[in-house]
């Protein structure tokens, strides 16, 4: 049953924590857009992970992994709703999450598919309808982000392996398949691998981030090639989500609490540092996307065992 929607809630931390800015900073004026918006999750259950933003910048969707709903919300008034509910076309559980031009929604399923006869990704229109509920059928895949590719088809991260699939509709059909193994070239650690994924500056090539050792990999999107990204010495553990504005990359590094910002080179060969932002304590952000000059931040509530209300995502200036 989808809930109605509700209405923005304005606190007066939210950025002002974030940027170190005094409690009243955070205030945004009448008419302005809300500095966090409230998602109707459930007391001592819901955590969430992925956010996707549509080509108008008016629409945003939140996952939610623990029972996989998708929630909706309007980015200028901050209301917000469940779209797609719990159990929906056989999802239990739901990680990243991503639009295309044609305001198309695609869901990555994490583990759904683990061990289990249900479906690993799933495409939506934009008034709901499903368009596709796809099994990859790869054994133990975790499907984490998705982008959308200049070829217009989604890429997905395997946490669970060094692969990245593409899906795209083909001679009238959904079609899901490994496009790069990179066995061999990206040793697997313990922890989430492939995470975080964005379309390089020059649009030739994939970035990716590893979370669990802290790299990036440039995926060349003609020769499939897999190259480390050369970021010196700049710390990126916990790299999850990226969020790519011409060559300025933003990391969000979930449990290390710390926004950390890089100038890609033109060709993603290469990046240095720019700045590093501590996040709110008492916050552990996933992943984000840009949506009218402001970073959009899911706040996961991962650190909490049983996580309590109010459940967020949080809005701020982009660097310039």
């Amino acid at each position: 049953m989808r809930r109605p929607f509700l209405p923005a809630a304005v606190l007066s931390l939210g950025v002002a924590a974030l940027l170190g800015a005094p409690p009243a900073a955070a205030h945004e004026g009448v008419g302005q857009r809300p500095a966090t918006y409230r998602l109707d999750g459930d007391q001592y259950v819901s955590k969430f992970e992925g956010i996707g933003v549509d080509p108008a910048e008016r629409t945003f969707y939140v996952s939610e992994t623990t029972g996989g709903e998708i929630h909706r919300g309007d980015v200028r008034t901050g209301e917000t709703e469940v779209w797609l509910d719990e159990g929906a076309d056989g999802r239990t559980t739901a990680r990243g999450i991503t639009t295309d031009h044609r305001g198309r929604v695609y869901v990555a399923g994490g583990p759904n598919g683990i061990d289990a006869d249900r479906p690993d990704l799933w495409v939506y229109a934009p008034d709901g309808r499903l368009l596709a509920a796809l099994d990859l059928g790869v054994p133990d895949a975790f499907l984490n982000d998705v982008t959308i590719g200049p070829d217009g088809a989604a890429y997905v991260t395997n946490s669970n392996a060094p692969q990245v699939f593409r899906v795209a509709r083909e001679h009238g059909q959904w079609m899901a398949r490994v496009w790069v193994d990179a066995t061999g070239t990206i040793p697997t650690q313990t922890g989430f691998n492939l995470g975080g994924i964005v379309v390089s500056p020059d649009r030739r090539a994939l970035v990716v981030a590893q979370g669990n050792v802290g790299r990036l990999w440039r995926f060349d999107l003609r020769s499939g090639a897999v190259t480390p990204i050369d970021t010196g010495d700049v710390d990126l553990t916990d790299a999850d989500g990226l969020v790519l504005r011409g060559s300025t990359l933003t990391v969000v590094r979930n449990f290390s609490r710390v926004l950390t910002t890089l100038e890609l080179g033109r060709h993603a060969d290469s990046a240095r540092l720019l700045q590093e932002t501590p996040t709110d304590p008492a916050r552990v952000f996933t992943t984000a996307k840009e949506a009218r000059g402001r970073l959009l931040l899911v706040d996961s509530r991962f650190e909490e065992p049983t996580p309590t209300a109010p459940f967020e995502v949080v809005a701020l200036p982009l660097r310039p």
